[in-house]
C-alpha cells in the first residue's frame, strides 16, 4: 500500500492548506444550523434549490408576522456570505442567524446565497451561483415563479443585494453585471469587501486561475471595470471595519483601489 504524500504545496493557514497529492484541508469544519417553521419563532426558514444541474441552494427567510398579511409586499435582501471564497455557507451558525435578524429588523424577506465553494469549485464560479440565484429571485417579479414566498410577499421595487467579506465582492461584481444585463434593484450593500491590495493576491489566484492576481483584475479592484458606471442600483451602503460608515447615493457611487475606497 502507498504511502500517504504529507509534503505541502500550498499553505493558504487559516483557510485551507493544499497537499502536493492533491488534497485539500481545511482547518475549519463545516457548520450546520437546522431551518426553523416554528410559528412561535420571529422568522420562518427554508432551503431552495434553484438549479438541478449544480445543486446550487439558497435559504429563505420570511418574518412570521407577514403569513398574517398575505397581500403586504417586503423588501427583498439577497445576501453572499463571506467566508475567503472557500468557507461557510447559507446554513452556518454566524450567517444564518445575521441573515435572520436582519430579516426580522428590517421586515424583509431575504435569500441567502449558498454557492459553491473554491478550490474545489474554482473560481468564477461563486461568482456565476450568486449571479444565477440573482435571476432566479427576479424570474418571480411577474409573481408566478416557483417559490410562493417570493411571489407572495416580494416587492420587486424595493431588491437590495449585500454581503460581508469576500461575499461583498461577489456582491459587487454581481451588481455591475446587472447593470450591464439591464437589471435594476434598489441598492447595495458591501459589508467590509475583500478587494486586493497593490501587491500580488496569491490565494486569490490559487482559487482562480483565470485571474492575474494583481490590480488589472476588475474583480480585485472594481474601479478598472469599464461595467461599474452600469452599476444596477440607485444607491450604495459601505461598512468598512473600524471606520464610519458610508452611505452615498448615485452618481456618488463608492469607487476605488484595494481598500483606498472613496466617494468620487
Amino acid at each position: 500500500m502507498g504511502s500517504i504524500t504529507t509534503e505541502i504545496a500550498h499553505d493558504f493557514s487559516p483557510f485551507f492548506r493544499v497537499h502536493k497529492d492533491g488534497r485539500i484541508e481545511r482547518f475549519r469544519k463545516p457548520e450546520f444550523t437546522p431551518t426553523s417553521d416554528d410559528p412561535q419563532s420571529a422568522v420562518r426558514s427554508k432551503d431552495v434549490v434553484i438549479s438541478t444541474e449544480t445543486a446550487v441552494s439558497v435559504r429563505l427567510f420570511l418574518p412570521t408576522a407577514a403569513a398574517a398579511f398575505p397581500n403586504q409586499k417586503l423588501p427583498v435582501l439577497i445576501y453572499v456570505h463571506g467566508g475567503g471564497f472557500c468557507l461557510g455557507s447559507a446554513s452556518s451558525p454566524k450567517f444564518h442567524h445575521f441573515v435572520a435578524s436582519l430579516t426580522a429588523g428590517a421586515n424583509v424577506i431575504a435569500v441567502s446565497v449558498d454557492y459553491r465553494l473554491a478550490p474545489d469549485h474554482p473560481l468564477p464560479i461563486a461568482y456565476e451561483d450568486s449571479w444565477d440565484a440573482l435571476k432566479w429571485v427576479f424570474s418571480h417579479s411577474d409573481g408566478a415563479g416557483a417559490e410562493p414566498w417570493l411571489n407572495d410577499h416580494a416587492d420587486f421595487g424595493r431588491v437590495f443585494v449585500g454581503g460581508d467579506s469576500a461575499g461583498a465582492n461577489i456582491a459587487n461584481n454581481v451588481a455591475i453585471r446587472a447593470g450591464i444585463d439591464g437589471l435594476k434593484f434598489l441598492g447595495l450593500i458591501l459589508i467590509h469587501p475583500y478587494f486586493g491590495g497593490k501587491g500580488f493576491e496569491k490565494m486569490y489566484k490559487y482559487m482562480c486561475p483565470s485571474s492575474s492576481g494583481f490590480n488589472d483584475d476588475p474583480r480585485l479592484n472594481p474601479a478598472v471595470d469599464p461595467g461599474l458606471p452600469k452599476m444596477a442600483c440607485e444607491r450604495v451602503l459601505f461598512l468598512l471595519g473600524g471606520e464610519r460608515l458610508v452611505g452615498r447615493e448615485r452618481p456618488g457611487i463608492l469607487r476605488g483601489v484595494g481598500e483606498e475606497w472613496v466617494g468620487r
